[in-house]
This record gives C-alpha cells, structure tokens and sequence, in this order.
C-alpha cells in the first residue's frame, strides 16, 4: 500500500542552471515521479508538475532548462534529499544486502547495488590538521595484502586510509600533511621509517599494549622451556629418595607420540636444510612446507619448545585430572560414569574429553581388549606453562589465594623461573608508572641472566629504544587505533567480496 502527492510550484519565476539568471518565460511542462521517505510505514510516492523555462540569457548556452523545487528535487534524480539521506545512512550502517532488507522493511524499497552507489557517491571528509597521530595496520587479506588507517589521537576519529603499509606511503602522506607532532604506532619497522622520512621531528611513541604483549610471549616461551623443573619437583615431593641420584631436572620429559617423531624430524630437516645456506622460501620449497610453518621450525630454539606447545594444550579436564585419576585407580574405568561423577563437582566437558584422556591408560590404548591397564599417575597435576604464565602476568592483587600459593610454589620450583618473575613485575612497575628512565637498567638487568626468550626481546626493544621509553613514559597509547581496526573489521565483513578500496575507505571514513 502506497500513498501519491501531487504537487506543482508557485514560484513565479526560476533561476537557470547555466547562467543564473531568472527568467518567467514558461515554454513547457511535465511530470517527475519522485520516491519520498514512507510515512507510517507506507510508501510514499510525490508527483511533480514541473515547469520548463526559456533563459533570457542570449550569452547562455542553454535555451530552456526545468525548474528545481528547493529540498525536494534535483537534476535526474528519482528520489528525494530526505529519503536519499537516510538511505545513506542506512548503507553506512549495513552496507549492501543487509541495508536492502532493512530498507524494504521501513518502506524504503531499494536494492543492494544501489546502496553500494550511494555510498561511492559521497565526497570523502577532509583530513583535519592533525598533532597526534595514531597507525596501524589492517589486513585485506591476512599475511598477503593491508591496509594502514589513521588516526586523530584527540578525537579518536579515522581521517583517512591508506592503500597498503609501506613506509614510503606513510612518508609521503605526512610530507603532504605537516604538523604532527606526535605519532603512536606499534613496533613495525616499516612505520618507523616512514616517520622518520616523512616527519623526523614528530616523536615516535611505541604502543604499551605490544609491549606488554612481547613480554607475555617471551614468558611463556621461557615457562615452556623450564616446565621439566616444575614436573620433576612434583615428582621429587612425591616419592622422596635421599639415595637417589639428583635428576636431571633441565630436561624435559622423553616423548614418543607419532607427532614428536614427526615434529623432530621436521625440526631437523629445516635445520639441516637452514645449515646448508638456503632461505626459508627454498626450504619450503624443498620440503613442500607452507612458509609459515617453515618460519615456526626456523625460529624454535629447540624442537622441546615446539612439542610443549602441542603438550601442553589447554583442556576442560585440566582442573579434574587429579580426581580422574584417583577414580581410575580406585577401580572405576568407564569413562561415562567417571564423567558422571565429574558433572556432580561441575565439570562441563563432554565424556569424549575424558575417553582421550583414558586411552592411554587402557591396554594397549584400547577399551576393547580386556587386561590391567596402567596406573594413573598419583602426583599432583602439574600446572601448564599457559597457566603458570597467567599467573606470573597478572597483577598480585588480583590472584585468589590458591593461585598465588600455586605461582610460589612454581617459582621456587625453578631459580629460571624464580628470575623471570622478578624481571616480569619490575617490567610491570616500569610500565605502570611510566618510568621509562629505568628501560635500559631493566635491559641490563635481563641481559646478565641465562633467559634467551628474554635477551631476545631485550635485543628487539633496544632497536626502537626512544620510541619504547617514549612509550613507557608518556600518556599516549594506540588503544583508540586498536579500537579502529576492530570497528574496520565488522565493516570489512560486512562488505565482504566487494569492499574494494574505495568503497571501504569512504565507509570507514564517513560511518560514524
């Protein structure tokens, strides 16, 4: 159901589109059909009686040109400013097929690709005179192609996007921008040289949160690497054995699963093939390897790093293994009654998690064949490297009790591990209070301990030095940048097979 108006001007007179001059001379009229914004859920549709004038004007080009109705027409258009209006809107907000949905619902009947012209149609904003300036990258397509957007610090609004994350791009438009001062950016080494082309006295700040983050990684690669001390501690309180010779508590645990095998000799034809001189792309070529998995092969200082990972997966079962294991001792081999009996004390995994975690136990691995299995083991589960670095990176006021005594216990289990966590609150102090006066102290300091994972982030920040004391001492931050490319996602997604550059650039830029 729809509604028709018909209307027709008064005005006496209209002004030519070419010249400008006003002329009264009507030489004809006709009908325009004109789609209005829908009242009361209706269609509306507005029929207007147009008139056609001769220009007086004899240096005018035109001869007769056709009236406009202020704010209700304009040249070849089918549709009204008002209605076009919120029909933009509405594509910034949705983009195509959605957009077209909710406007037939509110009585607004377009189509998507009409949607996606109204936005291509609409002038990009100009950029602003900007002081602090926020980057980041974005990806287009993960690890093939990004974007750069950025950022007005002080009102936390994109001004602009550019084609890809090259330094040279970056230089260039802060060559043709002048007069930013401060630039907020995470540790790329692209972006640096591009500020430091395009604006050598703009002061580079490194974001916090990547700092904090290269600390996190760096923690749980060094608990990785010492996890064996918390196992053989666990194991020396369980069963005390003065005559005992002292094990060997650096090593880790021997693994025999198909995937150590596979993983070590993976490890070892990278190496091998790394020792010989070729590039990372060669070797995967040869070893018909994706690059990324090449890079994690090459990058690994052991191949015990990279079997921890797999080891040491978070579960559901992981607080409840203790009681699994007294219950399988005790008799109770059915993974659905032990299940059963977890649901009672809370646990919310399925009975799958607990077969896997059994079939070990069974013998030779299988609940079909009948015989004594093997025992589960009786030593206190032993915390994953995961969790005792949460532990360590989470502030000691906001630990519960048993997971405070659960980290000293950790930490006096290992002296590696007994440093890292030193050197992981004196960081945090740092950070917190932004003293970055004391940075290089704290490198030192990191330096004179046998902790690689931590010389290798020491080595990293002191190639951006300025730019992390910078960071770790002022109040600027790149949170309203990361807050950007998480809002550039839902709208890359929303666009998703035809957000070319244009089209995402200008809804970024003028969605609000």
């Amino acid at each position: 159901m729809s509604a028709t108006l018909s209307i027709r001007s008064s005005a006496p007179a209209a002004a030519c589109s070419g010249c400008g001059v006003r002329s009264a001379q009507v030489h004809g009229r006709y009908r325009r059909s004109l789609a209005d914004s829908p009242v009361a859920g209706r269609e509306v549709k507005v029929v207007v009686t147009v008139r056609r004038f001769k220009c007086v004007n004899d240096e005018c080009c035109q001869t007769t040109f056709s009236e406009q109705v202020p704010g209700l027409t304009s040249p070849f258009a089918r549709r009204t400013p008002t209605l076009t209006k919120a029909l933009v809107s509405i594509a910034l907000a949705l983009a195509g097929r959605a957009g077209s949905r909710l406007a037939t619902r509110l009585g607004m009947p377009c189509g998507r690709d009409l949607l996606i012209k109204l936005i291509r149609a609409q002038p990009a904003p100009e950029v602003p005179e900007v002081t602090v300036l926020g980057v980041d990258d974005f990806a287009i397509r993960r690890r093939h192609s990004y974007n750069t957007i950025l950022i007005d610090m002080e009102t936390h609004r994109p001004i602009d996007v550019l084609p890809d994350s090259e330094a040279q791009t970056l230089a260039d438009w802060l060559t043709a921008h002048p007069g930013v001062e401060i630039v907020c950016r995470d540790r790329g080494g692209a972006y640096a040289e591009g500020v430091r082309a395009g604006a050598p006295d703009a002061t580079q700040v490194a974001d916090r949160f990547h700092l904090w983050k290269n600390l996190c990684e760096a923690a749980q690669k060094t608990v990785v690497a010492h996890h064996g001390c918390l196992r053989q501690a666990a194991r020396a309180e369980a069963e005390p054995d003065k005559h005992a010779p002292s094990p060997d508590i650096t090593g880790p645990p021997s693994r025999d699963y198909p995937l150590a095998a596979r993983t070590r000799q993976r490890h070892a034809d990278v190496q091998d093939c790394l020792a010989r001189g070729l590039s990372r792309a060669a070797v995967s070529r040869e070893l018909n390897l994706d690059i990324q998995t090449v890079r994690r092969f090459a990058d690994a200082a052991t191949v015990e790093e990279l079997l921890a990972k797999a080891e040491h997966r978070s579960s559901r079962l992981d607080p409840w293994r203790d009681v699994v294991n007294q219950r399988w001792n005790a008799g109770v081999t059915n993974a659905q009654d032990i299940t059963a009996e977890l649901r009672v004390l809370g646990f919310t995994g399925s009975v799958q998690i607990v077969r896997r975690y059994l079939r070990p136990l069974r013998p030779h691995g299988d609940g079909r064949k009948h015989g004594p299995g093997k025992a589960a083991p009786t030593t206190p589960s032993i915390p994953k490297p995961r969790q005792v670095s949460r532990w360590m990176l989470t502030h000691p006021d906001h630990l519960d009790q048993d997971d405070a005594l659960a980290l000293k216990t950790a930490v006096s289990s290992c002296e590696h591990l007994e440093r890292l966590h030193s050197h992981i609150r004196t960081f945090a102090t740092i950070m917190k209070q932004r003293r970055g006066a004391d940075l290089p102290a704290w490198l030192d300091t990191v330096d004179a301990d046998d902790l690689p994972a931590l010389h290798t982030l020491a080595t990293g920040l002191r190639r951006d030095l300025d730019a992390v004391i910078n960071g770790l001492t002022l109040e600027h931050n790149s949170g309203a940048v990361e807050g950007a490319v998480t809002r550039i996602k839902a709208l890359k997604r929303q666009c998703y097979g035809r957000a070319n550059f244009d089209l995402l650039r200008l809804r970024i830029l003028l969605t609000p």
